[in-house]
Parts: C-alpha cells; structure tokens; sequence
C-alpha cells in the first residue's frame, strides 16, 4: 500500500507531521491483508528527512536525532487524551438529553453501559467511546464508566462544570481544523484528486517509447 500527503502549509510541526506519516504506516500494517506499507509526505520543509526516517523504519527521535525533543509517545497520548474527551462529552450530552440524570451518568460502570438501552445514535457513541475510553483507565466491566483523563470518578454535582471545560476543548479542536482546512484549500487545487511523486514516475516508465 502506498500512501502520499500533504498538509496545510510547508512549515508544519515536525513531530505532528511524522506523527500522523506513522500513524498512517502502523494502521495500514494491522490490516491483515497489508504485506507491506510505504508512506511519504510531499511539499514539506522536512520532507525528505522524514520520508528517509520512514523508509527506514524509524523512530522520530532516529530519524530527528538531536534536533528531536524526546519522542512522540506524549504528543501521540495528548491526541488520544482529546480524543477521548470529546467522545465522552458528546456521549453524556446524548445521555442527558434522552433523560439520564447526572447521577445515574456518574453512578454507571463500564458493564451497564455497554447494556444500556439506547437509540441507533447512542449505539454509536457507546461504541466509538468505548475505543478511547481504555486511555485513560482499566477497561472493565464493574470500572466507571465515566471518569476524568487523570482516572478520578466523575461528581454528579460537577458534571456541568467538566462539560463546560470539555466544550472548550472541543471548540479549539474546531478551530484547528477549520484553520488548517482553509489553509489547505488556498495552498492545493483540492478539486484535482492528489497523485505522489512516485506514482507519476511508474506512469512515466510505463509510456511506450516513441
């Protein structure tokens, strides 16, 4: 499988661009059918040396060397973090609305959740926050279900409180994305599907001679 991409402007992080090329590799890898995986990131001011890092199978602290600062493990745990905290916050809006009390909520473990009674949207954020809820603690059965990024139990009296500051977080997810999507529709023609270095270069070789 051969991966190419861009991102929104030529001077991107670093780190945040070797981490979504690697997160790419490793999720590819895991489907059974992969037998291998070349990712390459195109119109980047680190371009070549990540994509050298990748070819080879390192880390970004291999590839960077002392130009890195430590490795990806916390900025990739940072994502995760989010990522979980967003879940959490649209799934306890859904609860709430369908006539959840707050206490009921922070009362629930992770085996009453699985087996509540909810609709088809309910299922579905059940199931995506059960993907990220093993971030931030055990994943078992009599475990509560709702809990802080630090592991604490959730207070039924604060649970407005924590929604509020988990919209916030939230909101500036939002405003990252739309910011690095407006950057990216001034940067590239987004309506012309991309084609990577590597993939014009095979359909070069492959023009009959003249």
């Amino acid at each position: 499988v051969h991966i190419g991409f861009r991102l929104p402007t030529y001077w991107c992080a670093a780190n945040f661009s070797f981490l979504m090329a690697d997160d790419m590799r490793r999720a590819v890898s895991a489907l059974d059918w992969v037998k291998g995986v070349s990712v390459v990131i195109g119109e980047h001011m680190y371009a070549d040396k990540i994509n050298e890092g990748l070819a080879r199978g390192l880390s970004f602290q291999e590839t960077f060397g002392e130009e890195a600062d430590g490795n990806l493990d916390d900025l990739r745990q940072d994502f995760l973090v989010k990522a979980f905290q967003r879940r959490q916050a649209a799934l306890i809006k859904h609860l709430r609305d369908a006539g959840h009390e707050a206490e009921a909520i922070t009362a629930m473990t992770l085996g009453e959740l699985e087996v509540l009674t909810v609709d088809d949207e309910g299922r579905t954020l059940v199931r995506r926050y059960f993907e990220r809820r093993g971030v931030v603690g055990p994943v078992r059965s009599d475990a509560h279900a709702f809990i802080t990024a630090e592991g604490a139990r959730l207070k039924s009296e604060a649970i407005g409180s924590y929604l509020t500051g988990l919209r916030r977080i939230g909101v500036n997810a939002e405003f990252n994305s739309a910011l690095c999507r407006g950057l990216l529709s001034v940067r590239f023609d987004l309506e012309t599907p991309f084609v990577p270095s590597w993939k014009t270069a095979q359909a070069s070789e492959a023009q009959p001679s003249v």
